[in-house]
């Protein structure tokens, strides 16, 4: 019986790969078989994700670079396409906030900082969008390949502080629709495009936001939770299901779809 969910051999592009969900990403993809090829721009990061990569069987190849910088995007892909000969899936996980793109309570937004407003934005939306024209030229051109681009919660409807963050994820909702109709029908079916929306996940960027030093939940972690149905926030590997269904011929006929994962945080009100 074919496995669809099997992703061994696939060439698989990952951005943002040494961050909390990237890293629990790789590894898990490098453990079914993928060949990872990791995209960051902290090399000491990378060298201990390979290390825990190979030591367990898998492979991987890490490249230093930068998601808002083309030239240097085309350099990886040149180095990806001659060692591997084709890229089957790209997931863009890069990302980030910044204090000065979020409205605190204490703030309006008058306060809104303009500079980091365009960071946030360059970051998550044109880090998504740049790498995308990148690596799916060769996904056109092989007639096959599936685009990942991660979303937010924030991207359904406006949360409190995360101003920035919230207007370029809901872009990359749009920009995932768009392409989702423009690949199949200028260049014909193959290249799928889709989103995951994770919840609230503990990473490096919102930890201190969530919770305290000593590990007990802040206000707005409080809040958080208590509007989550499942009374919790998500873990790494929560996400490596949808992951790996979207990386996967599974989800051949799935395209312009943005998957929630969220512990029912979306739906929940009072």
């Amino acid at each position: 019986m074919v496995n669809l969910f099997d992703v061994k051999g696939k060439v698989i592009v990952i951005t943002g790969g040494t961050g909390v969900l990237g890293s629990c990403i790789s590894k898990h993809l490098a453990g079914q078989g993928a060949k990872m090829v990791i995209l960051a721009r902290n090399e000491s990061k990378a060298t201990g994700l390979l290390d825990e990569i190979r030591k367990a069987g898998g492979e991987a190849l890490f490249l230093q670079t930068d998601v808002l910088d083309k030239a240097r995007l085309e350099k990886c892909k040149e180095v990806i396409v001659d060692k591997y000969g084709r890229i089957d899936v790209l997931i863009n996980a890069a990302g980030g906030n910044m204090p000065g793109a979020t409205i605190p309570p204490d703030k309006t937004i008058f306060d809104l900082n303009i500079d980091d407003f365009r960071k946030v934005v360059d970051l998550n939306l044109f880090g998504t969008v740049i790498p995308t024209l990148v690596f799916a030229d060769v996904m056109v051109k092989q007639k096959e390949g599936s685009i990942i681009n991660f979303s937010s919660e924030s991207a359904f409807r406006p949360l409190t502080r995360v101003l920035g963050y919230g207007v370029a994820k809901a872009a990359i909702n749009n920009f995932t629709q768009y392409l989702s109709a423009e690949f199949p029908i200028k260049f014909g079916e193959g290249v799928r495009v889709n989103a995951i929306a994770p919840g609230f996940f503990l990473t490096e960027q919102n930890r201190s936001l969530l919770t305290n030093p000593d590990g007990s939940l802040t206000a707005r972690g409080n809040a958080v939770i208590s509007h989550t149905p499942y009374g919790r926030f998500g873990n790494p590997d929560d996400l490596l299901g949808t992951i790996q269904y979207l990386a996967s011929d599974a989800s051949r006929f799935t395209t312009g779809t943005v998957t929630v994962v969220d512990g029912g945080f979306d739906v929940f009100c009072v």
